[in-house]
């Protein structure tokens, strides 16, 4: 890469994100110009916490309107830009009732249009793509048959439309991205796979999967027991970095897995809500029995072929490269889990009792 990508302006798409707000803060805290994309310009308090933020660090922002279903609705934002991190793309697990139109679509396309203006902007050398672990696995039983334990060269397989459209969307995302990759030599593409992305967040306009989970379990809603579901963790400080490292180390390459090595339960992440709040919320105690889940599942959300395939199943997750290519460090799942609780209580998403 060219040292002068060090002075031109970075390119963040859906700026307003969990994820994108603290890459844009950390962008502009070491001085960057940063230029984030939203889909309204109008909705002011949806990027007033970017606003606010540029207002007190050395760097400089640019906010532009930009439409993921749009052919060169980013070329305005990517002009002159070095660095584009494509972070924008919808995460919505539960109530999906159209998964082409809801999640696969703007996925795809929007990868699509993104990387398809960089290669007409010049100055562009490289691009770091979120992508997401969902992207080498489906459900928990694919990875259990693979070995338990998840690295790079793994690909998710059993992700569909119908089965798991979130994690299908991010897949043929991600697979599309290498696609455009191969057909150029003016950029190259590094991707970030975070897994469950919890932590502080920089703004409470945030409805993504994270905050409806973590609110099922501090708002009572699972107070009768938890699914015995595991998930790798990640703090969104460190997926943050994890994306400037992939942008500025000139070395960065291909994909990696950003994520604590083991994976934690629902009971877990209530247990460590619980360690910091007490009995100030209606937090689950215990883990429902798998037959009770295949009897109850169907009017809660869960499919007897989800509960099959995911319910009591552990996996771990290979963090070697992004710790060794990327220098990456994981701040541990208690604190990420206890930092996001915290959020959601100061924004009066989830009430403490008494």
């Amino acid at each position: 890469m060219n040292p002068q990508v060090n002075a031109q302006p970075i390119l963040v798409t859906g700026g307003s994100g969990f994820i994108a707000s603290w890459i844009v803060k950390m962008l502009l805290e070491k001085g960057h110009t940063v230029h984030a994309t939203v889909r309204s310009k109008a909705k002011t308090q949806k990027y007033q916490h970017l606003e606010e933020i540029a207002a007190n660090s050395s760097g400089s922002l640019k906010i532009f309107e930009a439409d993921l279903l749009k052919e060169g609705s980013f070329a305005e934002a990517m002009a002159g830009c070095g660095i584009v991190m494509h972070t924008a793309s919808p995460f919505v697990v539960q109530g999906v009732k159209n998964g082409e139109e809801e999640l696969v679509k703007p996925a795809l396309l929007g990868t699509r249009n993104v990387l398809n203006s960089a290669t007409t902007t010049p100055t562009v050398q490289r691009i770091v793509l979120t992508s997401s672990v969902v992207a080498l696995y489906g459900d928990a039983s694919e990875g259990r048959d693979r070995g338990g334990k998840l690295d790079e060269s793994m690909w998710n397989a059993t992700s569909s439309v119908k089965n798991g459209p979130y994690n299908y969307s991010k897949t043929v995302a991600e697979k599309e991205a290498w696609k455009i990759a191969e057909t150029q030599t003016q950029w190259d593409l590094v991707t970030i796979n975070p897994s469950f992305v919890l932590g502080p967040s920089l703004t409470q306009n945030s409805n993504s999967a994270s905050l409806t989970l973590m609110k099922q379990i501090m708002d009572g809603t699972f107070k009768s027991g938890v699914p015995e579901l595991y998930f790798g963790v990640v703090d969104v400080r460190d997926v943050a970095q994890a994306h400037l490292e992939a942008a500025f180390r000139p070395t960065a390459q291909g994909r990696h897995i950003v994520s604590n090595e083991a994976s934690v339960s629902m009971l877990d992440i209530a247990d460590f809500i619980r360690e910091k709040y007490g009995t100030q919320l209606k937090l689950p105690k215990s883990q429902l029995p798998k037959f009770m889940l295949y009897l109850l599942g169907p009017f809660i959300g869960f499919t007897w072929k989800y509960v099959s395939n995911n319910v009591g199943i552990a996996l771990t997750f290979e963090n070697q490269k992004a710790k060794s290519a990327l220098g990456m460090t994981f701040r541990s799942p208690k604190e990420a889990v206890q930092a996001h609780a915290e959020s959601m209580i100061a924004a009066g998403v989830v009430a403490l009792g008494k």
